[in-house]
């Protein structure tokens, strides 16, 4: 075996740097998989990279216990499988005392979701569940003095909207209507916000001919023009969010922010997945970065930031279906990245041998007040 030669990089911090702290921008921590790093590894990395913003898809102890004292706040979520149990105010209580309560006070929890994309399924009785184990939730926490500090809410699949083009006309589903209107009076009640998982990618891999890669990827294009309000859209995502403001606003709301829970691109997926390469996923999320840390907001709400969660930290070699699903990850589970948008300053290289690959864990992780690269040659 080849002897491996270790670099030792020193990086100097300059302005060049990328840094997204205090940006509206977080990411998803997905764990379907056998290979990732520990938590507290994790904890490194995020915080050697200044995302401050982290969404799970449950409340895993050991991710809340690494993120101790760390100033990353942490969305929590309650699975699908969770809502009928939901609607029972001492089960709500009894999670919240088990999930919540042991971490909250060393770990920033902002939000708990309930359930995902419950309305765009097949399972009505589920639906029926949605409200009810939202409001029990959020009675629950207010019954612990929490309901200040978490709020309370679930994400939706942009397919909950019935009509998207032109923005400015977006309207829900009619065979939706009840229980949104519904879950729209319960987030302006709280002062929460709702929730959309919007991936372009679906529009462009289903439409190829039809869609422009170049609208969807952030890049230089003709755009569209919405001929009600005359505003130009240079992307879809932001397309998708106005649509998604002008649904609610149909249904008599105007005090309700829209929040993007998902929004990615893979970097690999089966022959029949058009576009999803590893230079399309660069594009889209490192143009999407930029578009951030310009502070920019929507053609129709240019005043308002715009609020994103990509999806997703990791690849995820367990996650079911197509390809893409397990390759929308930012990084390798052995922390390198799966291509450059810019983050790489902060990444703090990983021990990483074959036998790490196979899912036996890391040896340790480097982190140094100044930021150092360790890289294998």
């Amino acid at each position: 075996m080849a002897t491996l030669i270790r670099v030792l990089l020193i990086l100097v911090l300059s302005d060049s740097i990328v840094s997204i702290r205090g940006l509206g921008i977080g990411i998803n921590y997905g764990q379907i998989a056998n290979n990732l790093p520990s938590p507290s590894h994790v904890a490194y990395l995020l915080q050697s990279l200044n995302i401050s913003k982290v969404k799970l898809y449950d409340a895993n102890p050991n991710v809340l216990t690494a993120f101790g004292n760390s100033n990353v706040e942490f969305v929590v979520g309650l699975g699908n499988e969770d809502l009928q149990k939901m609607t029972d105010p001492i089960q709500a209580q009894t999670w919240i005392q088990q999930h919540v309560l042991p971490y909250i006070f060393q770990t920033k929890i902002t939000c708990i979701t309930i359930g995902n994309e419950v309305l765009t399924g097949n399972d009505t009785q589920l639906m029926s569940y949605l409200l009810p184990a939202m409001q029990t939730v959020y009675g629950a926490l207010g019954s612990l003095g929490l309901k200040k500090d978490v709020y309370v809410t679930t994400a939706h699949s942009t397919g909950i909207l019935g009509n998207s083009f032109p923005p400015s006309s977006g309207v829900f589903r009619q065979d939706l209507a009840e229980y949104i209107q519904s879950i729209l009076n319960f987030h302006s009640q709280t002062d929460s916000p709702f929730l959309i998982n919007a991936y372009p990618f679906f529009a462009y891999k289903d439409n190829p001919n039809q869609v422009s890669l170049e609208y969807v990827l952030f890049q230089p294009n003709p755009g569209t023009t919405d001929p009600i309000t005359n505003l130009k859209y240079d992307n879809m995502l932001y397309a998708q969010i106005d649509a998604v403001y002008s649904a609610i606003k149909a249904m008599g709301h105007t005090d309700i922010q829209v929040r993007v829970s998902e929004t990615g691109w893979p970097s690999k997926g089966d022959p029949s997945e058009v576009g999803a390469t590893l230079e399309n996923a660069r594009l889209y999320n490192g143009n999407l970065l930029s578009r951030i840390q310009q502070n920019q907001g929507t053609p129709a709400k240019p005043s308002v930031p715009i609020d994103v969660y990509v999806f997703a930290l990791f690849n995820e070699d367990l996650k079911p279906g197509p390809s893409s699903e397990r390759n929308y990850g930012l990084y390798y589970p052995d922390g390198t990245p799966v291509y450059n948008i810019g983050l790489q300053g902060f990444l703090p290289c990983m021990d990483y041998s074959a036998s790490n690959r196979n899912g036996l864990g890391f040896f340790h992780l480097l982190l140094f007040p100044v930021a150092f690269l360790i890289c294998t040659l």
